[in-house]
C-alpha cells in the first residue's frame, strides 16, 4: 500500500449500500483560504468603496452643516404623512389624500363606517320623554343594548368616584338642542374665513390642505382618495397598487418642493429614514423601499419601526407602545432597541370611530347641525373640532354644558350652540368598549390586490402572534372545526362572538371584596358589562381570575378562526394587557405596565392616562403577584405625542450607528428583499 494512504476498516457486516468512503480531513496548511474573512470581499463594501470613487468624481453639491441635513425622515399614516428633514424641530403634517381630475362618474370617499347606528333615526327623540341612556329601553336595536351597557358602565365608574349624575340630563340637552336656530356670521366678521378654490385655481392634481378648499370636488369632476389605510395600503379604493404608489409619489414630491424646495433632481443627494408599523406587510414595505429608491430615486434608506422609533423620540430603551392612530391602534412592547415580535398587537378601531361615534350621539340628543354629512370635507373638519374640543375620559368633566361651533360652508358660515352631558366621554369610551363597532364591515372590502407580474421573492409574513393566540384562545376553544374565510373576508357566525368573554379581565366588579370577577356575555341582555374602577383594597384578590386567562394553545399550526381579526376586536385596555403577557412572565408584565407610553393623535383626549392606567390596574392587580402601581409615561416636555415616532427617527437618521442600516438602489436592485433583511433585524 502507498505510505501515507490509511488503512480503511473493514466492513464486517457485509451489508454495504455503497463504496463510498468519508474523505479525511485536509491539513491545517491546506486549509488557509482566506474567502469571505475580509470586509473588502463583502458587496455592501465593495458597493461603498465605487460609491465614494464616484463621488470623488463628481462635483459636491453644496450642503447644509447640520447633521441630519441630507436625511429625511418620512412617516406615512391614515389621516397624514409626517415629512422633515432629520435637523428640522417638527415635521410637516401633510392629508394623506389626493385629488385628481377625471372623466365620468365620480364616486364620493368613505370614511368611518364601523359604528353600528340606530335602526331608526327617530330613536334619539326617546331622551325626550324625560329619561337619559341609561334607562332609555333598548327595544330590539342592537346598538340601544350595546350604549346602554356602556352608559352603566360609565355610570359605575361615576359611583366609585362618588360623583353626582344630574337627572334628566338628556332631555334638557336634546330640548336647547331642538329649539336653537344658527347665527349667519357676516364675511367681515369672519377672522378665519375660508378662501375656497375657484374654477380659475383648480388643477389637474391638488394634494395638502388645498383639498379641504375645494368648495364642491364631486360636482366639479374631481375624484378624492386616500392611497393607506391603517397599516397597509387602502385597497378599497384602489384596484391596483401601482396607482397607490404614483399618489404617494405625487404627495411626497409635491411636499418637497413646496415646503423644502427639493427637487427631484436632488433627490440622489438625500438619505430617507421610512418609519413602517410594527405589524407590517412585507409586501408593504417592499413596495414603499421600491418607491423610494427605484422610482424616485433617493440616494439610500433605512427603515424602523413605528414603537421603536417612539422609544427614541422619548428617550426611554424599555417600554409599551400605544399608538393609536386615525383608523387602527398599535401595541407593542420595545426591549432595548427592539420590538418583541409575539407583543405585537393590531386593533381595528381608532380616532375616526370616536368621531363617528360622537356624531352618532350628538343626533341622538338633536344635534343642531342637521345638515351634516361626513362626506363633505369641511363637515369632517367639524366633527374633527369638536372631538378635539369636547372629547374627554375625565369622569370629573362630564357636566351638561354649553358649547359653540362654527360651521364654514362655501358661500355662508354660521355659528351654533350646543349642548351635551355625557356623549364627550362616551365617545372616546369606545376605545375601551368597542361593542359598539362592527368589525365586519370595515374589514369587507379591504384585500390585497395579487399580480402575476411579481417575481421578487417575499419572505413568509407572521399572520398572527403570540399576543394575538392569547386573545382569542378562548374562541379557539369554542370553535367546532376549522373555518376557512368567506371570498369576501367575513367568517363564519362563530367570528360574530369575538367580543364574547373579551371584556373578562377588564370587566371587575365595583368595590365589595364579595363580589369577584365576572366573564361577560356581550350577547347575553341579563349580564351588562361591569365598571372598571382603578385598584385599591377593595379590589378582588389573586383567587378570583376570570375564565378566559390561560396559556396559548400549544398547537397553533391550524387555528379554527382568524386570529389576527378577532384579536382586532379587543379593548384597548385588555390588548395593552395581553401584549405585556405575551413578552414573558409576570416580571415582564410588571416591567412594561410600569412604562406604558401612548402616543398618536388621541393620546391628546384629557383624562387618557388615568382612564387606561386605573383600568389597567383594575386588570393587573388580581393577576400580577406584587403588581405595584401601572404607569404611563408622558411624552417629553413640549413635545406633540402625534410626531413622537418621527422625532425618534429623525434621532436616528442623525445618529453615527445609523451608516450600518442604509440600503442603496444597487443593493436593492440586486438583493431585493433580502437585501432590506441583511440591514434590519425585525425582517
Amino acid at each position: 500500500m502507498p505510505r501515507g494512504v490509511p488503512n480503511t476498516k473493514r466492513d464486517d457486516t457485509g451489508m454495504r449500500y455503497t463504496t463510498f468512503h468519508v474523505p479525511l480531513a485536509l491539513p491545517p496548511k491546506q486549509g488557509a483560504s482566506t474567502y469571505l474573512k475580509y470586509d473588502s470581499q463583502f458587496l455592501w463594501t465593495r458597493n461603498a468603496i465605487r460609491k465614494r470613487e464616484t463621488q470623488a468624481d463628481e462635483a459636491a453639491p453644496p450642503q447644509d452643516q447640520r447633521r441630519g441635513s441630507q436625511v429625511i425622515v418620512i412617516h406615512p399614516g391614515s389621516r397624514n404623512i409626517r415629512i422633515g428633514r432629520a435637523c428640522d424641530v417638527n415635521p410637516v403634517s401633510v392629508p394623506a389624500i389626493i385629488a385628481r381630475k377625471c372623466k365620468g362618474l365620480v364616486a364620493e370617499p368613505v370614511f368611518a363606517e364601523g359604528i353600528c347606528r340606530p335602526q331608526d333615526p327617530s330613536l334619539g327623540a326617546k331622551a325626550s320623554n324625560g329619561d337619559d341612556h341609561t334607562t332609555a329601553e333598548p327595544a330590539e336595536d342592537p346598538f340601544e343594548k350595546k350604549l346602554a351597557a356602556i352608559s352603566v358602565s360609565l355610570r359605575d365608574r361615576m359611583r366609585f368616584y362618588k360623583l353626582r349624575v344630574t337627572p334628566n340630563a338628556a332631555t334638557i340637552a336634546s330640548q336647547f338642542n331642538e329649539q336653537f336656530k344658527p347665527e349667519v356670521i357676516a364675511d367681515h366678521n369672519d377672522l378665519l374665513q375660508v378662501e375656497w378654490l375657484d374654477k380659475a385655481n383648480q388643477e389637474d392634481v391638488i394634494t395638502g390642505e388645498k383639498i379641504y378648499r375645494l368648495p364642491d370636488p364631486y360636482s366639479s369632476g374631481y375624484t378624492i382618495k386616500s392611497p393607506i389605510h391603517g397599516t397597509d395600503f387602502n385597497t378599497r379604493d384602489y384596484n391596483s397598487t401601482q396607482l397607490i404608489l404614483s399618489d404617494l409619489e405625487a404627495i411626497i414630491q409635491r411636499t418637497l418642493s413646496d415646503s423644502f424646495k427639493i427637487s427631484p433632481s436632488d433627490y440622489k443627494n438625500y438619505s430617507v429614514v421610512l418609519v413602517i408599523p410594527d405589524f407590517y406587510e412585507r409586501a408593504y414595505v417592499r413596495d414603499w423601499v421600491n418607491l423610494l429608491l427605484v422610482s424616485m430615486g433617493f440616494k439610500q434608506l433605512c427603515a424602523q419601526q413605528e414603537s421603536l422609533a417612539a422609544t427614541y423620540g422619548a428617550g426611554i430603551s424599555n417600554a409599551c407602545v400605544v399608538d393609536i392612530g386615525a383608523a387602527t391602534t398599535s401595541v407593542a412592547c420595545v426591549d432595548e432597541g427592539l420590538v418583541i415580535p409575539d407583543s405585537r398587537m393590531l386593533l381595528n378601531i381608532g380616532g375616526n370611530d370616536v368621531t363617528e361615534f360622537l356624531l352618532v350621539l350628538l343626533e341622538r340628543i338633536n344635534f343642531p347641525y342637521r345638515d351634516i354629512n361626513l362626506v363633505r370635507s369641511y363637515d369632517w373638519q367639524v366633527m374633527e373640532d369638536l372631538k378635539i374640543r369636547l372629547c374627554t375620559l375625565a369622569e370629573g368633566d362630564v357636566a351638561l354644558n354649553l358649547y359653540d361651533f362654527t360651521v364654514r360652508r362655501p358661500g355662508r358660515a354660521e355659528k351654533y350652540g350646543l349642548r351635551a352631558y355625557d356623549e364627550i366621554i362616551l365617545a372616546p369610551m369606545c376605545l375601551f368598549e368597542p361593542r359598539v363597532i362592527e368589525f365586519d364591515k370595515k374589514r369587507a372590502a379591504f384585500s390585497r390586490p395579487s399580480s402575476s407580474q411579481v417575481v421578487d421573492e417575499i419572505l413568509p409574513t407572521d399572520r398572527y402572534t403570540r399576543a394575538m393566540l392569547i386573545s382569542t384562545e378562548h374562541l379557539m376553544a369554542e370553535a367546532p372545526a376549522p373555518v376557512e374565510p368567506a371570498a369576501n373576508g367575513v367568517v363564519n357566525d362563530q367570528a360574530e362572538k369575538t367580543e364574547k368573554r373579551e371584556n373578562g379581565p377588564a370587566s371587575l366588579a365595583d368595590g365589595s371584596t364579595d363580589t369577584p370577577m365576572e366573564i361577560v356575555d356581550v350577547e347575553d341582555e341579563s349580564k351588562p358589562p361591569l365598571a372598571t374602577p382603578p385598584a385599591s383594597a377593595e379590589t378582588p384578590n389573586a383567587s378570583s381570575q376570570p375564565q378566559d386567562v390561560h396559556p396559548p394553545s400549544t398547537n397553533p399550526a391550524v387555528p379554527p378562526i382568524d386570529v389576527c381579526f378577532e384579536a382586532s376586536k379587543l379593548p384597548l385596555d385588555v390588548a395593552i394587557f395581553n401584549s405585556a403577557r405575551a413578552a414573558g412572565g409576570d416580571e415582564k408584565i410588571r416591567k412594561y405596565l410600569q412604562a406604558v407610553l401612548i402616543i398618536g393623535g388621541s393620546a391628546l383626549i384629557p383624562g387618557m392616562n388615568h382612564a387606561l392606567e386605573s383600568r389597567l390596574q383594575a386588570i393587573a392587580t388580581p393577576l400580577v403577584p406584587n403588581m405595584e402601581k401601572v404607569q404611563i409615561i408622558p411624552p417629553p416636555k413640549d413635545v406633540d405625542p402625534r410626531v413622537l415616532a418621527w422625532k425618534g427617527a429623525a434621532v436616528l437618521g442623525k445618529m453615527d450607528g445609523v451608516s450600518d442600516l442604509w440600503i442603496t438602489a444597487a443593493d436593492w436592485d440586486i438583493l431585493g428583499i433580502r437585501g432590506l433583511k441583511e440591514r434590519c433585524f425585525y425582517l
